[in-house]
């Protein structure tokens, strides 16, 4: 938790919200004062009351942003701990292809955690239907990037 909250981010924002909260107090004290004196208005009163509101409202977002950053420290301890990582032999490690520099960099090509067993056309004809539309979607981007490599001078 604490190096969540001490991380050089969420330092800088630590202090973002300190200056926006006296910010906000030290301008509805000048409207207060101003709405005291003699060119003051009904408007300065209303600013008054209007930067408080201006200040919880820093301080709230500040502890809302805090705890989801928190939360999700939390969830992705809780996934590394309880998800052990399946170790790949040299023959299992995907290699680059020239026409494709880099297939493997994308998080969302490939998941670390294998499919427990493979569903045939039969049992789910709309989920064959699907990869089948998402592998014809693949060749074609591959396709595309192929091209755009080609063409480059």
């Amino acid at each position: 938790m604490w190096r969540v909250v001490l991380s050089p981010k969420w330092i800088l924002w630590h202090l973002l919200a300190i200056l926006a909260v006296a910010t906000c107090v030290v301008a509805a004290i000048w409207q207060w004062d101003r709405a005291g004196s003699a060119l003051g208005s009904a408007l300065n009163v209303g600013y008054g009351v209007q930067w408080p509101i201006f200040a919880v409202f820093f301080g709230y977002m500040w502890w809302r942003f805090l705890r989801m950053d928190l939360a999700e420290h939390r969830e992705l301890r809780a996934m590394a701990e309880s998800t052990p990582v399946p170790e790949l032999s040299p023959e299992q490690v995907p290699v680059a292809d020239e026409a494709d520099p880099a297939p493997w960099d994308s998080p969302f090509t490939r998941s670390p955690v294998p499919a427990e067993a493979p569903v045939t056309e039969a049992e789910a004809p709309a989920l064959s239907e699907y990869n089948r539309m998402l592998a014809a979607l693949a060749a074609r981007d591959a396709e595309d990037r192929r091209a755009r490599l080609q063409s480059r001078p």
